[in-house]
């Protein structure tokens, strides 16, 4: 896959992010400046884009690969992982959260909808435990 469709998912996602929900992405570490946050209105995140060695997630070849963590529903994480694309989340709880490949193998549909639940999630966590929210920015 070329460059530039990769390119293209990474800034699809960050687009939706921005279009849906007004989310502008955070980079929070100076040393890893491909890693953007996606942070709901309440402050929690519900998306995380980063660039990751391939070994670092147990996939063959050199080099790294663009990767979306969204948080998911648990029971739904194992069915998903058994279909190509989809990873045990990197550095994330394993229970909650899921790490989908953005390099093409996973459509744009099904990406956009796992970050919607990801972003329900978030809200839904909120409502439950009764938290104020922050306006967005």
């Amino acid at each position: 896959m070329s460059d530039d469709k990769v390119l293209t998912y990474r800034q699809d996602v960050l687009a939706f992010a921005l279009e849906q929900y007004g989310t502008e992405p955070e980079c929070l570490w100076a040393s890893c400046p491909e890693y953007a946050v996606l942070r709901h209105r309440n402050g929690k995140w519900y998306g995380v884009v980063m660039d990751v060695l391939r070994e670092k997630l147990g996939l063959s070849g050199k080099g790294c690969v663009d990767v979306l963590n969204v948080k998911c529903e648990p029971d739904l994480i194992g069915a998903f992982r058994q279909r190509d694309g989809f990873l045990p989340a990197y550095h994330m709880n394993r229970s909650h959260w899921l790490t989908v490949l953005l390099d093409g193998t996973v459509d744009r549909e099904t990406i956009v909808s796992l970050l919607g639940m990801s972003y329900d999630l978030i809200e839904k966590g909120t409502k439950k435990r009764g938290r104020l929210r922050r306006d967005p920015k």
